[in-house]
């Protein structure tokens, strides 16, 4: 469930629309890549399918508000095999407020997980795809890539996604964009669990430093029958300029106003999920 990101104005004072454009995007991850420690505990080896759906009050990745405040719904469909192997394919909403012409997020991904001994490893390759989302004035697309090495030793997890492709999310000549993602999940009782997450992003490239942040996550878990799953979060980005805290992608609206938010701040988020 990433692995983000997006535009945005200084919190001191009104940038030009054209300017809005011309920085149009910013860091975060996404429907596919969720923060979860890598595992290498094993599928069922007559069930390597599974799928999951989910709806929340918001969709937030990396820290970052995906949904402009909104409700979100997610569904993903996962191959395991009892190898290590695994691949899957995930899809949730976003808003064209925080991506410009943009209403769903696409996630592919795959990889190889396993285990030495107490540690547990996974290396995945995620792709996160925009359809019909540009950044007009550039014409950028906010596809990109990401590779993904992470390790788990009993609850705690640490995990380190490289972005390959030469764009991250509509910021060009950003190849080596870095998230650091570390947490842990503690077990409370036989149904609920403590999550902890703390995350670092580094957008590489000359002049993308503005992009920095860091984010933070603290909720609970809880195990429901029939294979459902209810969480509350608490979640908040810091920025490394602030820039994240006027927010917009430069488009006006049918109005002629722009759609500005503090896409960082802090949130709870309550979600229902259920897996198949």
């Amino acid at each position: 469930m990433s692995t983000r990101h997006r535009p945005a104005a200084r919190p001191t004072r009104r940038l030009a629309p054209l300017t809005f454009l011309l920085l149009a995007a910013a860091p975060f991850a996404h429907a596919g890549d969720a923060d979860a420690p890598p595992t290498a505990e094993a599928p069922a080896a007559d069930n390597p399918l599974s799928a999951t759906v989910s709806v929340s009050s918001q969709y937030i990745s990396r820290g970052i508000r995906q949904t402009w405040g909104g409700p979100a719904a997610m569904a993903s469909v996962d191959y395991a095999h009892p190898s290590g192997w695994s691949a899957g394919t995930s899809v949730i909403n976003v808003s064209d407020k925080f991506i410009e012409n943009g209403t769903v997020e696409w996630d592919l991904y795959g990889g190889y997980s396993g285990s030495a001994g107490p540690i547990g490893w996974s290396a995945m390759v995620y792709w996160y795809k925009y359809p019909g989302a540009r950044i007009s004035a550039t014409d950028t697309s906010f596809d990109y890539g990401e590779l993904s090495a992470g390790l788990a030793w009993k609850t705690l997890y640490a995990r380190y996604n490289y972005t390959f492709s030469r764009d991250f999310f509509g910021i060009t000549n950003a190849r080596g964009t870095g998230y650091l993602d570390v947490g842990a999940d503690q077990p409370l009782t036989k149904s609920l669990t403590l999550n902890l997450h703390a995350g670092d992003g580094r957008v590489a490239g000359s002049g993308n430093g503005i992009w920095d942040w860091r984010d933070l996550k603290a909720g609970l878990t809880h195990k429901l029958e029939d294979g459902w799953t209810v969480a509350l979060n608490y979640t908040r980005a810091i920025g490394a300029t602030g820039i994240y805290n006027s927010y917009t992608t430069g488009v006006p609206r049918a109005d002629g106003r722009l759609a500005v938010s503090n896409v960082a701040r802090r949130a709870v988020v309550l979600s229902l999920t259920r897996k198949f």
